[in-house]
């Protein structure tokens, strides 16, 4: 084979035969590299070290230590778990066994299901595969000769995926020692390479393939890591995750609660209802000014989402409803709406529109319905019927790189008066499968890119910007903000969606300075994105802990005589009146198991009144979290909670 040329990271460029594995590649740079090296890249895609160039391009070695190693540890440790359990128990079928977000898992098809009592012997074994360091090789198998061989070990399931298998694709097998298993690769040299950072987590139920008419299989998930530091941090994040369930914390506080009859839908309590009317209040006094608010309807014929598009795109994810009277007209088929855009147009066509108005900016939180299956419902976080606080802008394409910046300083604004400092956001762009011209697409996306560098620039390092290729709504390209709260984890919430498409479908149009018709861009943004999952996050954010001014109940007036209890309802009404939502405590009980129900239930502040209290005007107060106690006049006390109970926007504007 001929000489290919390589360019390395340093930008430097060397010739090496076509043959030369990536092996030889890094033991040709430095023997220390060659030991560290794991796998290598060329053009970006990610090879076993095994693999010889054939071609020229863009080459890197990756070590162990790269972040990029992560996924192969994981990839190789899925393999190592399937070795383990063969070993422990002959027999056992072996189906698939993916890398996800933070670890792995395997689908075992067992008579009796795995436990994680089985854990303990599985890890144990997988250690010491990995201690025997085997090398990872690849051979290239023929259909008959593969399939023969999985057959002949009872691995039905193998047969089945290799019939799978495109014929253009080659039927790739990977050993590690004597145990192989079908596999697109790429590994890592050798199991020693995964090391000891792993760990067992979960077993579960998985219908083979995702269908319920197939075999139920057990999975098995693991998680892994590059160290036991890593792996460690991991675990304390879970452990803290667990203690910050918003489910939990959401039913000590008595906030909300869920049940069979109305799957994947909120029954707000009266106390889950006040953080979320105090949200929609902050966020109303946000847009006061720039915003106008509506309201579209609910139910809409399902004509009008064929219009849009999304009968066609997002049909599986709607609720297509019908009425049971009688009429003809009533068996029309309507649908309750997934989103609020296709409203928003018909508000901005009716009545005409001139050039001097725009931008139009319309705002409305809007309860939605979109179908999620059952397995994938989980709180308040992944829900079939939900709040969004949607705004849609109407612009001249020359006003959008304005609009998307302004919307990017309100999104970060929000985020800043909730806590979240450290933010991502980065530009989704076109997807395989979309509409509009290339035309249309490049223009947006050039202006967008722009917009980031903006975004970039202004923000002096404060946030972090990217880009995700391909990711993009199928109308036009997006902005996907996403925040790191308390304990690490990153959350995807606000949007903002340039969409050439929708006004053109709709035939929604303004009048321009030479009096022609002219096409307006409609901009989609959110910023919470679902109200309620937002919730849901500040709940597991704060621990239960709210802020003040967001809290249900901000005080409990506590008695700890009943001769205090009528100075507490003295109290309680000073601290109505100065505008904080307040309850008392007067019941026959212990102060100290009062003041325990209380923090349970995460109210920020108590207030202890006792005969002394009442006698000196004074209160005894006592913070969420905190054992020490702080005694106040009553004047000072009221001060200072109604100072603290302001919102920040309301802050800002008196200071």
């Amino acid at each position: 084979m001929s000489d290919v040329s390589l360019t390395f990271p340093d930008g430097s460029a060397r010739a090496y035969a076509a043959a030369t594995t990536g092996a030889a590649l890094a033991e040709s740079i430095s023997k220390s590299l060659a030991k560290k090296a794991v796998a290598y890249t060329l053009d970006g895609t990610v090879r076993d070290l095994s693999e010889p160039l054939g071609r020229g391009g863009r080459v890197e070695i990756i070590t162990r230590d790269d972040p990029r190693a992560l996924e192969l540890i994981r990839h190789d440790a899925a393999h190592v778990l399937a070795e383990a359990v063969q070993e422990l128990w002959p027999g056992t079928q072996v189906t698939i066994g993916p890398v996800i977000e933070n670890g792995f898992y395997y689908d075992f098809a067992r008579n009796e299901p795995f436990t994680p009592d089985d854990f303990p012997a599985i890890e144990k074994k997988m250690r010491e595969i990995i201690g025997r360091n085997k090398p990872f090789t690849k051979q290239v198998w023929d259909r008959d000769r593969a399939k023969k061989v999985f057959r002949d070990k009872g691995e039905a399931y193998k047969v089945e995926l290799i019939d799978a298998i495109p014929d253009d694709q080659d039927l790739k097998i990977y050993f590690q020692g004597d145990w192989f298993d079908l596999c697109r690769g790429p590994h890592m040299a050798s199991t020693g390479q995964i090391g000891n950072a792993f760990k067992l987590m979960k077993v579960a139920g998985a219908y083979w393939r995702g269908d319920s008419n197939n075999p139920m299989l057990t999975r098995i998930y693991g998680t892994a890591w590059a160290d036991q530091a890593e792996l460690d941090a991991y675990l304390h994040m879970l452990e803290e995750a667990e203690k910050r369930d918003h489910r939990r914390i959401g039913r000590e506080m008595d906030l909300f609660h869920f049940q069979e009859e109305g799957p994947g839908v909120v029954f707000w309590h009266s106390k889950g209802w006040k953080v979320f009317q105090n949200l929609v209040a902050y966020m109303r006094r946000r847009l006061k000014g720039d915003y106008q608010e509506v309201n579209a309807p609910q139910v809409l014929n399902h004509s009008l989402w064929e219009t849009s598009g999304h009968w066609g795109w997002y049909r599986e994810n709607m609720f297509a409803v019908q009425s049971a009277g009688e009429e003809a007209e009533d068996k029309r088929v309507f649908a309750l709406k997934p989103m609020n855009c296709p409203g928003h147009v018909q508000i901005f066509k009716h009545g005409l529109k001139s050039y001097r108005e725009l931008p139009i900016r319309l705002a409305e939180f809007g309860t939605v319905h979109r179908y999620e299956p059952s397995g994938a419902l989980h709180g308040l976080m992944r829900v079939r019927g939900f709040t969004q606080d949607d705004a849609h802008i109407f612009c001249t394409e020359e006003q959008m790189a304005a609009e998307c910046l302004k919307i990017n300083d309100l999104i970060l604004s929000v985020y800043e008066d909730f806590g979240f400092e450290e933010i991502v956001v980065k530009l989704s762009t076109r997807p395989e499968k979309r509409v509009g011209s290339d035309e249309l697409w490049d223009r947006a996306e050039t202006v967008m890119t722009d917009v980031l560098q903006q975004i970039e620039a202004q923000a002096g390092g404060r946030i972090k910007t990217g880009i995700l290729p391909g990711e993009g709504a199928f109308y036009g390209p997006k902005f996907e903000y996403t925040l790191k709260d308390a304990i690490g984890r990153e959350w995807q919430c606000g949007t903002t969606q340039v969409d050439f498409n929708l006004p053109e479908r709709f035939g929604a149009f303004y009048i321009g300075a030479d009096s022609e018709k002219k096409q307006p861009v409609m901009i989609h943004r959110a910023i919470c994105g679902s109200i309620e999952r937002f919730i849901g996050i500040l709940i597991e954010n704060f621990a239960g802990h709210f802020p003040l001014w967001l809290a249900p109940v901000q005080v409990v007036v506590a008695t700890i005589t009943s001769d205090a209890d009528g100075y507490a309802g003295d109290v309680a009404r000073r601290l109505r009146d100065a505008g904080l939502s307040v309850e008392t405590d007067l019941r026959n009980e212990k102060i100290n198991y009062k003041v325990r129900e209380h923090s349970l239930a995460k109210v920020p502040v108590i207030l202890v009144c006792g005969r002394r209290e009442a006698e000196e005007a004074t209160v005894n107060l006592r913070r969420l979290g905190s054992r020490d106690q702080q005694s106040l006049t009553l004047d000072e006390a009221v001060a200072q909670l109604a100072a603290e109970a302001v919102p920040p926007d309301l802050r800002r504007k008196g200071e």
